[in-house]
This record gives C-alpha cells, sequence and structure tokens, in this order.
C-alpha cells in the first residue's frame, strides 16, 4: 500500500495539487488495502489511476476479484466492536470524497472516488 500511497502523492504533486493530499493518501490506501485484502485473486494485482482537470480529483483501484463492494454502517453501528481491526476504511474513504463507485467489469470491478474543488488543479 506504501507504493499506491506514494505514486498517488507524488503524481498530485508533479501536477501542483496538494490541497486534500491526506484525504487523497488515506483514500488511496484504503481501497488498495481493499483490492489486495478482498479483490485481487491468486496471480492478479490491482491497478491504481489518478486522474485530475480543473474541477476534480478522481481515485480508481481495479482489481480482477469476482466479490461485490458494500459500504457497511456497522462502523459506526452502536452495537459495533469498537475494537474491530476491520470494516470502516470504506466507510471513512466515502466520508471523506465528494463522490463515490464502483464500474464492474467482466472480469473485477473499479472503485472509484472524486474529490471537488480545492483538491483540482
Amino acid at each position: 500500500m506504501g507504493a499506491a500511497r506514494a505514486f498517488a502523492v507524488e503524481t498530485l504533486a508533479e501536477w501542483g495539487i496538494t490541497a486534500r493530499q491526506d484525504d487523497i493518501r488515506l483514500c488511496v490506501s484504503e481501497l488498495a488495502t481493499n483490492a489486495v485484502l478482498h479483490g485481487v485473486e491468486p496471480g492478479r494485482e490491482f491497478c491504481l489511476r489518478v486522474v485530475a482537470d480543473d474541477e476534480l480529483v478522481r481515485i480508481e483501484v481495479r482489481d480482477g476479484g469476482s466479490g461485490r463492494l458494500e459500504v457497511s454502517c456497522a462502523a459506526v453501528d452502536a452495537d459495533a466492536d469498537a475494537d474491530a481491526e476491520g470494516g470502516r476504511g470504506l466507510l471513512l474513504a466515502t466520508a471523506l470524497s465528494d463522490d463515490f463507485g464502483v464500474t464492474a467489469h467482466t472480469l473485477g470491478k473499479t472503485v472509484w472516488l472524486v474529490f471537488k474543488g480545492d483538491a483540482a488543479v
């Protein structure tokens, strides 16, 4: 996940985008971690794509896995295990970003997040 974070931050810095870097770095880490833990099948890898224009930054993580992605509200449920080590990453990423979605492919899926406004070039 460190390589994915470094790639995203270095790419944004090259483009002169410094706003919301902490949010974007954290979200890249969460999407990459989810891809490795839940989406990548043995012998396959994930792909990180960073796109920006004058209005937004879009982060995409594509994997070849067949698993479905669900944002669980259990992380904010009062009955949820407060000591659990997982289950909050995607909820956090969707809260920090301005838009979120999943694009299904014949093989795998792309999970994407959009950061608008100050994060754009």
